[in-house]
């Protein structure tokens, strides 16, 4: 593909993931600001798909810092951002780590990325827990959101990239459709844990 086209392809495929956030709180920015460098925003296969989601969670997260204490928007938004990072991480275990697990070339990835769900979710639910319109709640949701652009930084310059060198365009196609299965399924059936994190 020309590089033109590819660029083209990309800022298309970044404009519509934002758009997917900006149809939740139509009237709040979505300042997303620079994204890192990945070769796989806007490709057909599950490593762009998912690029696709960590697009619309940044600009998720980006919408939230605008709302002010314990809005309609700011429910809206973290409801949302919750259904949407829980859905994610189920389904991207399920159409790409368990297969990167069984290699023994990737499955440090497969571990670290699976892990660092986990702690997100954690962090969710204590957010979900706690008093939007407290201001510990703004700087408890600040680390979520550097902790989540981290991870997602990680997977698409590191994990993807590793993981994508193993595994054949047939694998990276069929993981894309499970992923849009196993995403929509995870999606519908998200439960909100409400759970405070207790420093050890």
């Amino acid at each position: 593909m020309p590089q033109s086209n590819a660029r083209g392809s990309e800022a298309q495929a970044k404009a519509a993931a934002i758009a997917k956030a900006k149809a939740i709180a139509p009237d709040l920015t979505a300042r997303i600001g620079s994204t890192p460098k990945t070769k796989f925003r806007g490709d057909p296969d599950v490593f762009g798909r998912l690029v696709e989601d960590h697009d619309r969670h940044r600009a998720l997260l980006a919408m939230i810092e605008e709302t002010q204490g314990a809005s309609a928007d700011r429910r809206k938004l973290f409801d949302e951002l919750v259904h949407e990072l829980k859905a994610h991480a189920a389904a991207e275990e399920q159409a790409l780590w368990s297969s990167v697990l069984r290699d023994p070339a990737t499955t440090d990835f497969a571990r670290h990325a699976i892990a660092e769900h986990k702690e997100i979710d954690d962090m969710l639910a204590d957010l979900a827990a706690r008093d939007m319109s407290s201001s510990g709640w703004l700087r408890r949701f600040a680390g979520l959101k550097e902790e989540y652009l981290h991870h997602i930084r990680e997977e698409e310059q590191e994990q993807f990239v590793a993981a994508e060198a193993r595994l054949s365009e047939r694998d990276l196609l069929h993981m894309r459709n499970v992923f849009e299965e196993r995403k929509k399924a995870e999606k519908a059936s998200v439960q909100i844990e409400r759970k405070i994190k207790l420093k050890a």
